[in-house]
């Protein structure tokens, strides 16, 4: 191929990349072809908390188990990963803060949630993930005795409500009526209470002496109630078959349903250790074996957490050490022997797709310390639609101006320099657009993000005229016009590229150590400025390579002006 016909195939993937830019950017440039007006319609630019409102919620933040001097930097950890959280990029332009008080509180204001609700979902991705050693047995003794005592008073209020429908029983209520009503018993509450066919021994041996030892016939109930661990019973014989050791009885009951510190033990014979979601540093999907095996989250801890794991393991030999996310037991290893490599696995029976999703929220970021959200409302816009028209005709009206100025300054090329700021432009809006739709991480537009846009453009503007000036430079001195292109932009690279990294490595700076808008504005200016080289070097290039001849040699006033 020619260079003539190549120069030919690259402006003409110039105007394919215009002529796209351009209907994505602003959509009713196509509404005469329906099919594609609402294809590209369908990418919208999201706009921030400024501009559009969104969702507030307010989450208090559980430092009562941590030491006084350590209480700040763990709602900072906290603060931390929520941020990394929910404005992972720094492009969501969420704003997270925290209230001091007792206790402190975060509050995440987050643009453009559809609800409350999607907001909440996304925040209790973030899980809580600790640590726990057994209590001693004279802890867990004292403790069990407390949850039994707390749970006294409902037992109670369960075993009057008992005696009561005993007695409706006894002066001829209905039990179907009385069963589908108070009947407690989860396996049987749809069926009126009615078990199926039971042999002795089957049941619970208080349940089973009263139904098979109380000599009762066929649609009798017991007269007493009859207490067993699941609570108090009120039994009914339905129908009997069977001899000897085949007999089986139907029966109907009603269970008013107690609690016992039993069903709460992972909560009594715990304690906390100061090993949590802060000290983790990696985690990985693993398998036991080769070959068919379930699939285990495997824990790299961080220099902390690696002595407190191996001071965990030395006094707990023997003994369960408990691993709560999210305050739910999802493993309870025995340790066999101190571990001081600094890793552990989390075992629960996972699919594969469930360990890669822990895997993926414990990477994120495993929050220090537990939240509780007590707060949620809508919040408008800080500046509103008025605001953001007339900042959009402002950077319209400096956009026309500086065209304008390169116009007249310098002509020919100027006119060029001004239509690749166009299309700059156009492809600005574009990313800003497919960002939510080609990628997990849309692009939120504020006025700091305007601002990282506008200056961006003059990014681009200085290039062209390093690039002009170059061309000028190279015309006084004599030579042709394509040679003096050629010439002028490969001696403004150099400057144009040097000028260019140093903008580029202060954004990642700021992206780096940065929050919330900040963060925002350097990312957006990082994109700008990428954008704004690749117009001024490649598409200012190509177009002047494919409209430059013979008609504007002779017409060099176009270009230069005369001495």
């Amino acid at each position: 191929m020619s260079i003539q016909n190549k120069i030919r195939l690259k402006f003409a993937l110039v105007i394919l990349l215009t002529i796209t830019s351009i209907t994505i950017a602003y959509p009713k440039t196509v509404k005469f072809i329906p099919p594609v007006f609402e294809f590209v319609n369908k990418a919208k630019i999201n706009l921030g908390l400024d501009l559009q409102g969104g969702y507030r919620l307010e989450y208090e933040v559980d430092t009562s188990k941590v030491e006084e001097d350590k209480k700040e930097d763990a709602v900072q950890a906290a603060q931390d990963v929520l941020e990394r959280k929910v404005n992972a990029t720094g492009t969501s332009e969420a704003l997270i803060q925290t209230v001091a008080g007792t206790p402190p509180r975060i509050i995440i204001e987050y643009p453009g949630a559809k609800s409350a609700e999607d907001l909440k979902s996304l925040i209790k991705e973030t899980p809580y993930l600790i640590f726990k050693e057994e209590k001693n047995e004279e802890e867990q003794k004292a403790e069990k005795q407390k949850f039994n005592e707390l749970l006294a008073p409902n037992n109670e209020k369960s075993r009057q409500s008992a005696a009561e429908t005993l007695q409706k029983i006894k002066e001829g209520g209905d039990f179907n009526a009385l069963a589908k009503e108070f009947n407690q018993d989860p396996g049987s509450k749809d069926k009126d209470g009615v078990l199926d066919f039971v042999k002795k021994g089957d049941l619970v041996p208080q349940f089973d002496e009263a139904l098979f030892n109380g000599n009762l016939k066929n649609g009798e109930y017991y007269p007493e109630l009859v207490e067993t661990d699941y609570g108090w019973h009120i039994i009914k014989k339905l129908e009997e078959k069977g001899e000897g050791e085949n007999r089986e009885i139907k029966a109907q009951h009603i269970l008013l349903s107690k609690q016992t510190a039993e069903m709460y033990r992972d909560y009594w014979i715990y304690k906390d250790t100061e090993l949590t979601g802060k000290n983790l540093k990696d985690t990985a999907v693993v398998f036991t074996d080769q070959g068919v095996s379930e699939p285990q989250v495997q824990l790299k801890f961080d220099g902390d957490g690696a002595r407190i794991f191996a001071e965990i393991t030395k006094r707990n030999m023997g003994k369960q050490v408990a691993i709560y996310l999210d305050d739910e037991i999802i493993s309870a290893p025995t340790v066999q022997a101190e571990i001081t490599a600094g890793e552990a696995v989390i075992t629960g029976n996972f699919t594969v797709d469930e360990a890669k999703e822990l895997k993926r929220r414990l990477n994120e970021g495993a929050l220090p310390v537990p939240i509780k959200l007590v707060s949620q409302q809508s919040i408008g816009a800080s500046l509103g639609k008025v605001s953001l028209e007339k900042s959009l005709k402002a950077g319209v009206a400096g956009l026309a101006i500086v065209g304008i100025f390169m116009i007249l300054y310098y002509r020919f090329f100027g006119f060029i320099a001004t239509i690749a700021l166009f299309i700059y432009s156009a492809m600005m809006i574009s990313v800003f657009k497919l960002s939510g739709v080609v990628s997990d991480w849309p692009i939120t537009l504020t006025l700091s993000g305007i601002a990282g846009f506008i200056l961006s453009i003059g990014m681009a503007v200085d290039a062209n005229v390093l690039i002009f000036e170059r061309i000028k430079e190279e015309l006084r001195d004599g030579r042709n016009l394509g040679s003096a292109i050629n010439e002028g932009f490969r001696r403004a690279w150099s400057s144009i590229r040097d000028g260019n990294y140093s903008t580029i490595i202060t954004s990642m700076i700021l992206i780096w150590v940065g929050t919330g808008f900040v963060k925002g504005f350097a990312v957006i200016l990082t994109i700008g400025v990428v954008l704004s080289m690749f117009t001024a070097i490649v598409l200012v290039k190509i177009i002047l390579q494919a409209i430059v001849g013979e008609w504007i040699s002779k017409r060099l006033w176009l270009v230069v002006r005369k001495k």
